[in-house]
Parts: structure tokens; sequence; C-alpha cells
């Protein structure tokens, strides 16, 4: 078996692992990540686009933003529409300034697989069977097979970055895990179509026959969803029927601006909330969709990944350079504080915007006062915004 030694070990090559192998490689400290995806694959993956306020300025203190300040688009603010009637929360306005980067996780992905490799950092991509073992130990060690061979690696600290289905959580024992989970009885359909946006910053919609969102990637590129029945199946929704859909929902404004174009990515992704308790384990540290989901209603998902990623990289950083411990100790605790803040922005939007139920249901009724109260209310209008924006890290 072949064996190598680092201080930290992560597990995938997602977005939270590279940022935390680019962090923790800008202040010395050694580490291998292991992906069981090839680097390809992992680049290819559609995910959310929209980056709050402290993602972006931990880009650039990384060095890490150049593409994305030449490409990304910032949004200073977004559209409610509800009942034929667009209202903007100007998120500059609301929040002293502060605003949102429309760039697709895709892109940051490839930007922190590029810096990876212009580091020299070791990435295993394609790494089978990974396994942990003795993370309750001084010695913890990451297993796998890559090139027919069988690999061991030996380090300080293992980070499980690895997504809501990787080896991570499932090494935790049960007994030591409490988990929270709601799931939502619809999901999202969504499509990508290389069309100008009909709409220069996102719109989010509440609408009798289910919530729509209008969002993008780029000036050319087109990103919108519909709420939909979770058992939907994609070949009952041809692109005509999506476009027929969105163009009512969204309402006759975002529909006259509507360009239409085939689709090149469909999916329909289910809703629900999720959290695990603790976030650490011995020497085991879960980040980002391993410890926590989210609704993309409130765009939050990949912007707590990098909260987990910050407080994980500062507080190895500091275990390595002054020997201090608390950083370390603490981790699980001071994640959580903010996840569980994240979790019932996320929980709200998506109770606010969504369909439950018939018109004439009691929750429609609270959604259109709570929609009336939100449009009136400076108050109101602030606690959205500053949510949406990104509260502290």
């Amino acid at each position: 078996m072949a064996r190598q030694r680092t201080q930290v070990a992560i597990v995938g090559a997602g977005p939270a692992g590279l940022l935390l192998g680019h962090l923790l490689h800008l202040a010395g400290v050694e580490t291998v990540i292991l992906e069981r995806q090839s680097r390809a694959y992992v680049e290819a993956r559609i995910r959310a686009g929209v980056l709050e306020q402290g993602t972006v300025d931990l880009l650039d203190e990384a060095n890490l933003g150049a593409r994305m300040r030449r490409e990304g688009l910032p949004h200073g603010g977004f559209d409610l529409a509800y009942d034929g009637v667009r209202h903007r929360i100007d998120l500059a306005e609301l929040t002293g300034g502060k605003r949102v980067m429309v760039y697709g996780q895709t892109e940051l992905t490839k930007d922190l697989g590029d810096a990876r490799a212009a580091a020299g950092s070791p990435t295993i991509y394609e790494a089978a069977d990974v396994s942990i073992h003795g993370a309750d130990s001084d010695a913890p060690i990451l297993r796998y097979r890559s090139g027919g061979a069988e690999h061991e690696i030996a380090c300080d600290f293992i980070a499980a970055c690895d997504g809501s289905h990787g080896i991570g959580r499932r090494s935790i024992p049960a007994a030591e895990l409490k988990t929270f989970e709601r799931v939502y009885p619809f999901g999202w359909l969504g499509i990508l179509a290389e069309v100008p946006p009909c709409s220069h910053e996102l719109i989010y919609a509440r609408h009798e026959r289910g919530f729509a969102l209008a969002s993008m990637r780029s000036p050319a590129r087109s990103r919108y969803y519909i709420q939909c029945p979770v058992d939907e199946r994609l070949e009952d929704w041809p692109d005509e029927r999506i476009w027929a859909e969105l163009k009512l929902r969204l309402g006759p404004e975002a529909a006259a601006a509507m360009t239409i174009g085939p689709s090149i990515e469909k999916s329909i992704a289910p809703l629900r909330s999720f959290v695990a308790e603790p976030m650490r384990w011995g020497r085991l540290f879960l980040a980002g969709d391993a410890a926590h989901i989210v609704p993309p209603t409130g765009a939050k998902g990949l912007n707590l990944a990098v909260s987990d990623v910050r407080l994980l990289s500062r507080a190895c950083v500091a275990f390595y350079k002054s020997g201090q411990s608390a950083g370390i100790d603490g981790y699980s605790q001071a994640c959580l504080a903010r996840v569980w803040k994240a979790v019932r922005f996320s929980w709200w939007m998506t109770q606010l915007m969504h369909k439950f139920g018939d018109n004439e249901s009691f929750e429609a009724r609270v959604q259109g006062a709570e929609l009336s109260y939100l449009f009136g209310s400076r108050a109101a209008s602030q606690a959205l915004a500053e949510n949406y924006v990104g509260l502290p890290f």
C-alpha cells in the first residue's frame, strides 16, 4: 500500500474543498484533496450562482476574484413579483452599499481548480472507495484506491467537503450525530438557455400557479426555474411548455422582454432543509453540504459552504502557527450559529414565495399579507436585504 503524509486531508474537490485547500496553501499549511469524480465532471456541474458580499470579499482577499470581477454581474437589488405587481428590493440602499455577485458556481470551481494546479498542490481525482479511519484519535487516516492500487494518507485533520451523500458525515457514529430535516412537497424545474435574460436583475415571483424565478449566468445565458411537483417527469416538460409557464408566472413585463431559445440543460431538483450537529467529531470536520442543505430560494447553499471554510481555515492556521486550539474546538458552534440563521431565512423565503395547497388556503392568505407588508415596510425590506446580501461571517 502506498503511503503519504499531509497536515490536512480534504475530501471533495468542489468549491468548498478547493477553497479550503487554497486558503490553507496561502498560509503554508499542507493539504491533499481527494475527489471521486473527474475534474471535468466536477467543473461541469450546474449549480447556484449568487455570491454574498462576504463571499466576494473573501475571494478578493485570497487573490481569486480577478475573473469574477471581469465576468461576474454585480447586482444591487432584485424584484419580488406578486399579483401582477413587481417590487424592487434595493439591496445597496437598504444595507449601506452591500451587493451580491452573479457568478456561476461552475466558473468559480474552474477558478479554484486552476489556482490549485498553479500552486502545485496535490488533488487526486477519481479516487475510489475513500474511507476515513481513526477520526476520533490523534492520528486519522484516509484510505482510497487509485490507478488500481491501494493508498493511505496520514494526517492531522480531515475536512469532509464531500456533499450530502459523501463519506464524511457517514463516518460519524449515529449516536454522536443529531439531524434536523424539512422536506418540501415540491421541486424546482430548472432550464438553462443561451438567451439574454428578461431582466437585468433577478425576479422572484409568487403566482397562483406556483413560484417562478428569472435568473442568469451572463448577459447571454439565462437560468429560469418554476415550482413543480417533485415527482414530475422531465419528458412531460418540453421547452415550449416551460417558456409558456414562465411567461405566465413571471408576468407581462417579463414576458414581453423574454427571449426564447432551446434549453442546454434541464433538471428537476427536490427542495429540503437539513442540518447535522455537531459539525466536528474528533479530528473530522464537516463543511458545506456535508453538514447542511438549504432550499435555493435564499441563495445560501454555496455561501454557507464558504463561511464554513473560512472559519475552518482560520482555525487550522491558528493551530499550526501558534498552537491555539480555540478555533478548532469552537468550529462547530461558530458555524452552526450562522447556519441556522441562513436555514431560517431560506425556509422563510420558501414559505413566502411558493404555492402551498390551493389559492383559497390559509397559507395563501398569509403569504398575501406578508408580501403586502413587505412591499410597504422599509423595516421588513431591510431585514430581507440584510439576510440576502449575507449576515456577517
